[in-house]
Formats: structure tokens, sequence, C-alpha cells
């Protein structure tokens, strides 16, 4: 026979509910004992030494601070070119040749037409001073009644015929000389020369190619002074204002982001660059380009200093309210102090006075909710 199941004990509720209310007493006086109602340290920076600057910046384009571009005098085919692109070049030195036939055999020409002018004006001469002796005879014939008027004058006119001939004649040895200085200046013009020391930096002709220079001179290469650089800084409108002539600038390259080349401002050009609605002026200067590492065509990073402030005590924009800093003592505790700011950047201001090197300040951060500005964790610090 199956004995009967027991009845089993059970707990009134509210017994749970007090054991639940145990625990939670429990937890919250271990919360609160094991720092629960500490907060969390402060967001602080040590006042530091340093520069600070306010810059214009802008984005740029290097060119040849100096250079010019080479082209031919005269026409005909390119038969040499001595120099190849990226070679460097002294004032003089022999670039190209062009095919000097045509010219060379002008300047025969030409000398031989001048030698036989100078060969008449021998003769000329020597007829001069036929013309001189006759009409001397016949004037000393005439005083003595032993010959005509008519003969005298006869001999006079052939004495000023003789002077006349002689007179053209060297006006025609003179412009043919002018015409063979003119022709051995051409054939001088086939040899192409360096105008000026400096870098090959394009060659645009070929050789073998047929130069023509009737209409303008076509050009056949560029030589450039790479020693120093030319910075074309491409300037907003709503910044231009803030430049003039004569303040620092430094940049930076793609490639060297690191190295910091200073020059200073030179002009602003007056006429803008429109280019989609965006209105830009070009302000340039120079930089020196000993090491040959800065090349035409790179871009820059370009940074106007407006205003500078170097080895001076500076704090983080963020710690400043209202000419105010919050400064964190040596006790723990964190008091307001009043500074005298200077100049100051997106990062850093200058503190002229308020503080000491290496004091700390409490970095101020924004509520994006309420747009009003909180120090990080110590409300209850200052009551």
């Amino acid at each position: 026979m199956a004995l009967a199941p027991r009845n089993r004990r059970r707990w009134p509720t509210w017994v749970g509910v007090f054991t639940g209310l145990v625990i939670l007493v429990a937890g919250g006086w271990w919360y609160f004992q094991n720092g629960g109602n500490k907060q969390p340290p402060l967001n602080t920076i040590e006042v530091t030494r340093g520069d600070i600057q306010q810059l214009v910046s802008a984005t740029g384009v290097l060119e040849p601070s100096n250079y010019v571009d080479v082209g031919a005098q005269v026409s005909g085919q390119l038969e040499t070119i001595h120099v190849r692109v990226g070679q460097t070049v002294s004032q003089g030195d022999l670039l190209a040749e062009i095919d000097p036939t045509v010219y060379v055999a002008k300047v025969d020409a030409t000398r031989a037409q001048l030698k036989n002018q100078r060969a008449q004006l021998d003769d000329r001469k020597a007829q001069l001073r036929l013309a001189e002796i006759q009409f001397q005879r016949q004037s000393n014939l005439f005083k003595e009644e032993a010959t005509t008027r008519e003969s005298l004058q006869t001999a006079e006119a052939s004495l000023a015929s003789a002077k006349a001939q002689l007179a053209m004649l060297e006006a025609q040895i003179e412009q043919t000389s002018s015409t063979l200085r003119a022709e051995e200046a051409n054939l001088g013009y086939a040899r192409i020369y360096a105008p000026m020391e400096g870098t090959v930096v394009s060659i645009e002709a070929r050789q073998g190619q047929t130069l023509n220079a009737t209409q303008q001179a076509p050009v056949l290469m560029r030589i450039a002074d790479l020693a120093t650089m030319r910075v074309r800084a491409q300037v907003s409108e709503a910044d231009v204002g803030k430049l003039e002539p004569g303040m620092r600038v430094y940049f930076t390259t793609l490639g060297d982001a690191e190295r910091k080349v200073y020059g200073e401002l030179l002009y602003i050009e007056p006429t803008p660059e429109v280019t989609n609605n965006v209105v830009l002026y070009n302000a340039l200067f120079d930089a020196n380009n000993d090491d040959g590492k800065l090349l035409p065509n790179m871009t820059a990073q370009v940074f106007f200093i407006q205003s500078e402030a170097l080895d001076v005590l500076r704090v983080p924009v963020s710690s400043v309210q209202r000419g105010r800093v919050q400064v964190l003592t040596q006790a723990g505790q964190v008091e307001w102090r009043d500074i005298v700011a200077g100049v100051s950047n997106r990062v850093h201001t200058e503190v002229v006075s308020g503080v000491k090197e290496g004091e700390k300040v409490v970095l101020v951060s924004r509520d994006p909710r309420s747009g009003s500005s909180n120090t990080n964790n110590f409300r209850g610090m200052l009551r």
C-alpha cells in the first residue's frame, strides 16, 4: 500500500522580501565604503613653455624664381642637341646647333661682293686722282690763256663726277659691310649658347626637327636657376586681407612634411583667379634651395605667420574661460585664476601672467546637449 506524501513546509512571502532588502542594503554599504562616492580624477595638463603662432594657411606650387626660354633666332634643321634635361650648364655653354650650310653660303657671297666693291673703290680713287690732275692742268693753262674756258669746265665736271662716284661706292661698301655683319650674326645664331647659369628643366625640340623662325622664335628648351625657388600660394579672399609684404612665411611639401622652409612674403598679385566662383589671390615669396630638394611644380602647404610668441608660457585653449583658468593646487583643490592672455591660436594660448610653468590647469569640455562648459568631474570639489 502506497504511503501518502508528506506536506512540505512553505516559507512566508515576507521572508523572501526581507532577504532581498538585506542583500541590497549590504551591497550599497559595500559600494560606498569602497569608493562608490569617489569621483574620477580631473583631466589636467601642465603649463608648458613653447612657441605659439597664429597662422594663415594656403596651398601653393613651386616654380623657379628665375628662368629663361632658349629659342632659335634662325630657321633650319636642328642638327645637334648637346644637353639633356636635368643637366647643369654655365653661361656660354654650347646647347645646340642648327645646320649652318645656307648661312655659310650667304656669308661667303657677301664677303665676295664686298671684296669686289673694295677693288672698285681703288679704281675710283685712281680716277679721282686723274681728274684732279687734269683740272689743275686746265686751270694753269687758262691762267696763261692757253686753253679755252670750255676745256676748264669739262675738267671741273669730270673731277666732280669722280668724287661722286667714289662717295657712292663707299656708301655701297658700307651697306655691304652691314649686310655681312648680319649674315655673320645669323651664322653665329646657328650655334645656340646658354644665356645664363642654371639647370635644363625641359627640352621642347627634337634633334633633326626643322625650325621656322620667320614669325617667332621657336622655343628649344628652358633653363632655370633652381638655387632659389619661388612659391606661388593661392590665398582665399577671406584671408588675403590678413597678409602684408614682409611677413614671415614657411611651407612644407608632400614628400617631407616635417621640414619647414622659411621665406618672406614679396607681394600679392592684385588680379585674382576665379575658379568655380572661388576667388583666390596669388601671394609670392622665395625660398632657398641650396640642397636641390625642391623641384618645380611641387605642391606646398603654406603658412603665413600673422603673429607669434616664442618660448612663452602656454596653456591649451580649452582650459581658458573668459580670461580665467582652473588650477589644481598641491592640496588637490581646484581654484580659479585670472590670467593675462597673449597670442592665441586654435591649440594654445599664451599666458603673460597668472600661472607658473609646471602648474596643472583643468581642461574644460563642452556639453554637446546644452552647449555649456563643464569641468570634468570636479563640481563636487568646488562645493
